[in-house]
């Protein structure tokens, strides 16, 4: 397999016959390379007019090699062959070299590119690729590779430092300028072989050169030409330094070889170089690894149209009102600071009065605003911003945040963003964190990626008012208001949805959705029960639930059929339950089930949550029924069905346990957590589930 190398353009502020004169004094030797021991000419050509400069040189290099190869191989040195065409009057350098010794078993072939900047005539740019191709070398291939990666990647390395040491060289004998060729073009770069067949075919040019003999060149440039000259693969390496922040050789090239493989495959808008950098950092650049979840990740955004979300998400009024988050300035490193009081939130509210989808909508389109922020505060300031800080406020946490279907929807969430936003997160500062935090971070951080929860700061009680603190983070004229700091932030202060914004489910089934719904909506007739039947093949298994009377008054209660395989051929049930009544009237006590939870009325407008441990596998029935009444004054004689939102879920019995021990130790102090938490939850992904109480 042929491996690929490429590196970004490299600029040198100097005109390209400085630059030309700075490269020749390399030769015949090096001292600032000391692999370099030497070169010899073995061909040499001169044009009649000066303008054309071809040189074949054999250079001897003393390769970094293991002691143990070098003996077994039986060379202490490698040579390379190196030729250089120099177009004094187009003002460009074309370099290929290739590896003389063991060209039978290892192909390495570098082209190198000098040529005038398109942008500015008294600048030069130099582009440089490799590719190496290993057929057999004794078993030791893998070596093999890399000493030739290390080599080449010395080679990038020390090339611009080479060229200014010589330049300035130049400068210290008094050399500053140096005239162009007579009528040079300055071209930025050579033409395409089929250019210029097309322009020079039966012509002669103005020195008396036959267009054969220009088209042959130009073949014989163009198959050499690197890749890095096309113009949609070019990266400057003080765009790099300026944009994207220091990168090692390495890391520039898999960043190029990214966008080479994906500008090959994809249709439409190209990701920025930012963005890539993002998912090569995710995938400790992997190179395989990036571009399978960037593609992932590119037609998610298509298929979502995310790129357009910022502009046509609206969110809904329960959002607007009710969801406690807000962009405020920027931290000490001048990223973009975002502050989210979940503690203050119903997110339950929330979820049922926007759907899963709306809240996962809402989250995307505050994380396009996040990389929006950060394209401009790097243009703006002139270094780097790639990621932001989010500050959490969890005073006010409580039982109602750990409900199983707002974890379950915080999950979703989580992957998401992981999915599609790696490497956002600089920092999360987590304030106020009471003692029943420890269950919520015991159920979501094994779902968070570690070089993620590396990046968590949390602090219980008023601990970040200490050294070490907020102010260590956050200059302190912008630390909010409701954390004793003097800015005035406009986050919203949350509060209790009204029942009244819950959403219905009966929405047109054209409406896009991103992932089922938690929550499913029903209507009880009076004498038509609504009911869930689910079947439980192992015993202690866990039924948990969820629900909310939106209108009327219902009787809830839970049921073990008495024959359950006639209940599942009856209804053609699967591993779990199907949403219909038995019967017209439903499962009746005694006859068809025994009742295993007693019945319960549930008033208009409350909200129920429970547990049913089942000792007993079988077919479990949860029944609604529609109950008579008229609770605070509201006459309901007209009314004569209900609508209940409800959610149900299985979990096994160790999940469940593991749940509600992490529950109960919550009540025995809270315990300043820090990264170390990660570490001893790492093996808790099996306590992602938790009853609703």
């Amino acid at each position: 397999m042929v491996q690929e190398y490429q590196s970004p353009v490299r600029v040198y502020k100097y005109p390209f016959e400085i630059v030309m004169a700075a490269y020749e004094k390399r030769f015949p030797t090096c001292p600032m390379i000391p692999v370099f021991l030497g070169s010899e000419i073995l061909s040499e050509y001169n044009s009649e007019d000066g303008a054309i400069h071809k040189i074949e040189r054999r250079c001897k290099l003393d390769v970094d090699a293991p002691y143990l190869l070098k003996k077994i191989v039986g060379v202490e040195y490698v040579y390379f062959i190196q030729i250089n065409c120099l177009n004094r009057r187009d003002r460009t350098l074309t370099i290929t070299a290739y590896n003389e010794s063991f060209s039978s078993r290892v192909g390495v072939k570098e082209h190198c590119y000098y040529s005038v900047h398109p942008d500015n005539p008294e600048w030069t740019c130099f582009e440089q690729d490799a590719s190496l191709d290993i057929k057999s070398f004794f078993g030791f291939e893998a070596t093999v590779e890399k000493v030739a990666i290390k080599l080449y990647l010395q080679n990038i390395k020390k090339g611009k430092e080479v060229i200014q040491y010589y330049i300035d060289e130049l400068t210290r004998e008094g050399i500053t300028y140096i005239a162009p060729f007579e009528n040079s073009s300055g071209r930025p770069r050579t033409k395409s072989a089929s250019e210029s067949l097309a322009n020079g075919a039966d012509q002669k040019d103005s020195d008396g050169v036959d267009a054969l003999t220009i088209a042959s060149s130009a073949v014989e440039a163009a198959a050499s030409l690197p890749l890095a000259s096309r113009s949609d693969y070019k990266l400057d390496d003080e765009y790099i330094h300026k944009f994207l922040g220091k990168l090692s050789p390495k890391e520039e090239n898999k960043l190029i070889q990214l966008r080479k493989k994906l500008s090959s495959t994809h249709q439409g808008k190209m990701p920025n170089d930012a963005h890539l950098l993002r998912f090569l950092r995710a995938r400790d650049f992997h190179l395989d690894k990036v571009y399978e979840m960037l593609c992932e990740s590119l037609a998610w955004r298509r298929h979502h149209n995310i790129d357009n979300i910022r502009e046509i998400w609206k969110p809904p009024e329960p959002l607007l009102s009710y969801y406690c988050g807000g962009w405020h300035n920027t931290d000490k490193e001048g990223r973009p600071l975002y502050i989210l009081r979940l503690g203050s939130m119903d997110v339950k509210g929330l979820l049922k009065a926007v759907g899963e989808d709306g809240f996962l909508k809402h989250v995307v389109s505050i994380n396009e605003e996040g990389l929006k922020m950060t394209e401009e505060l790097t243009k703006k300031t002139g270094h780097p911003i790639s990621s932001w800080t989010c500050l959490c406020d969890l005073e006010g946490l409580s039982m109602r945040h750990l409900w199983r279907p707002g974890i379950k929807a915080l999950l979703k969430v989580i992957e998401v963003v992981e999915s599609n936003y790696p490497e956002t997160m600089g920092r999360l500062l987590i304030v106020r964190a009471p003692r029943i935090f420890g269950v919520l971070w015991t159920l979501v951080s094994p779902f968070i990626d570690e070089n993620t929860r590396n990046k968590f700061l949390i602090y219980g009680g008023n601990d970040y008012q200490d050294p070490g603190g907020l102010a260590d983070y956050i200059t302190a004229e912008y630390i909010p208001d409701f954390l004793g700091g003097p800015c005035e932030c406009n986050i919203k202060d949350g509060g209790l949805v009204p029942k009244s914004l819950y959403r219905s489910l009966e929405f047109s089934e054209a409406e896009e959705s991103w992932s089922s719904e938690i929550y499913q909506t029903t209507h009880v007739s009076k004498g038509s029960p609504h009911e869930v039947l689910v079947t439980i093949k192992e015993s202690q298994s866990v039924i948990t639930w969820d629900f909310d009377v939106m209108k009327s008054d219902v009787q809830f209660t839970v049921f073990r059929h008495k024959r359950p395989r006639e209940a599942v051929s009856n209804n053609s049930l699967s591993s779990f339950g199907s949403d219909v009544s038995l019967n017209q009237s439903g499962v009746i006590a005694g006859v068809d089930a025994v009742v295993v939870e007693k019945p319960r009325h549930c008033f208009d407008g409350e909200s129920i949550q429970g547990t049913h441990v089942c000792s007993i596998p079988g077919v479990y029935v949860l029944q609604w029924k529609y109950k008579s009444g008229a609770p605070s004054g509201q006459a309901h004689s007209r009314h004569t069905r209900a609508k209940v939102m409800y959610y149900h879920e299985v979990l096994p019995s160790g999940d469940f346990r593991g749940s509600l021990s992490s529950l109960e130790s919550c009540h025995s102090g809270f315990s300043q957590l820090s990264v170390s938490t990660s570490a001893s939850h790492s093996s808790g992904a099996s306590s992602s589930s938790h009853p609703s109480r």
